[in-house]
């Protein structure tokens, strides 16, 4: 299996003004990523707004963003909903493309229980020969997925891995010590990244590493040098702007601070929608304290 990378940014899907997906500004940000610190990208995940977007946008994302980076980061496809069948036949397909690896969301709305939740991933990943990455979030999803239902999971070959962005750090160690030393524990929030180092997690699936991936990284290669103190004192300097990124659901902030800094991705799709405007100016506020890694476009001037 091609190593995924330690520090994965869930990426953003750019939308014109007519709410289309700009897949030209799709493969810019994607090569952007790559640049300032990022191993590879999650595309069409919670960031991406993947909810909102059809199977063939999903499909020509995968396609498009692979063609743009080639084999300098890693894709992982976000191919899991909330039914099986379309978990499966999207797995599928994303791997005729040629991801890396695919992101499997827990179902949302149905609520299952966690034998279907087994019976659920077991029969996606039987359906392909992808690694899979199980993607843990109980916030948007309600169910959570338990650490013994993971621990079964990561029997499976191709179940390599779990996004964990439940916060809880008693289920994350629970998982860490059980499960294999080759089963790979991302931290799905971009606060709890520095934690889970801690207890033998193995990288992130992050948020602020769109704007500062560079940092994110030095905090992640500090803690594996044994320089816990750098590690500590980046993390806390980051974790204003980490707290500014998620002052309202992800990805209004994220979108809003991109467009805000000369990247333009557009707005959310509906039902998302832009910050109001005392959370977009606790954005701008704090996007002043930080030093920007991801490489900007200069600003086109509207005046002839």
């Amino acid at each position: 299996m091609r190593k995924l990378g330690r520090l994965l940014t869930a990426m953003v899907t750019p939308f014109n003004a007519e709410g289309k997906v700009e897949y030209e500004q799709a493969k810019n940000l994607a090569r952007a990523l790559l640049d300032s610190g990022s191993d590879g990208l999650v595309i069409s995940g919670t960031t991406g707004e993947s909810p909102t977007l059809s199977s063939e946008e999903k499909l020509r994302l995968f396609a498009e963003v692979k063609s743009a980076i080639a084999n300098r980061g890693t894709i992982v496809a976000g191919t899991g909903s909330y039914g099986t069948r379309e978990s499966q036949q999207l797995t599928r397909e994303a791997e005729r493309i040629g991801v890396d690896a695919c992101l499997l969301v827990v179902p949302y709305y149905n609520r299952p229980t966690q034998q279907g939740l087994l019976e659920h991933f077991k029969a996606i990943a039987e359906s392909t020969a992808l690694p899979c990455i199980l993607y843990n979030v109980p916030s948007r999803t309600v169910t959570n997925l338990a650490s013994d239902t993971v621990v079964k999971l990561s029997e499976i070959d191709n179940i390599v891995g779990i996004k964990e962005a439940s916060g809880n750090l008693a289920q994350i160690t629970a998982i860490i010590e059980s499960a294999g030393d080759d089963f790979l524990v991302y931290s799905g929030n971009d606060g709890d990244t520095l934690p889970i180092l801690s207890l033998g997690g193995y990288g992130a699936v992050g948020v602020a590493s769109h704007l500062v991936g560079k940092q994110i990284k030095q905090m992640m290669q500090a803690f594996l040098r044994g320089e816990v103190g750098e590690a500590a004192a980046i993390h806390r300097h980051l974790l204003p702007l980490v707290n500014a990124l998620f002052i309202i659901p992800n990805p209004m902030p994220v979108k809003y601070a991109l467009n805000h800094l000369g990247f333009p991705v557009g707005k959310p799709r509906l039902p998302l929608t832009e910050p109001d405007e005392k959370s977009a100016e606790i954005i701008q506020v704090t996007l002043k304290n930080y030093k920007i890694d991801l490489p900007i476009p200069p600003r086109v001037t509207e005046e002839a």
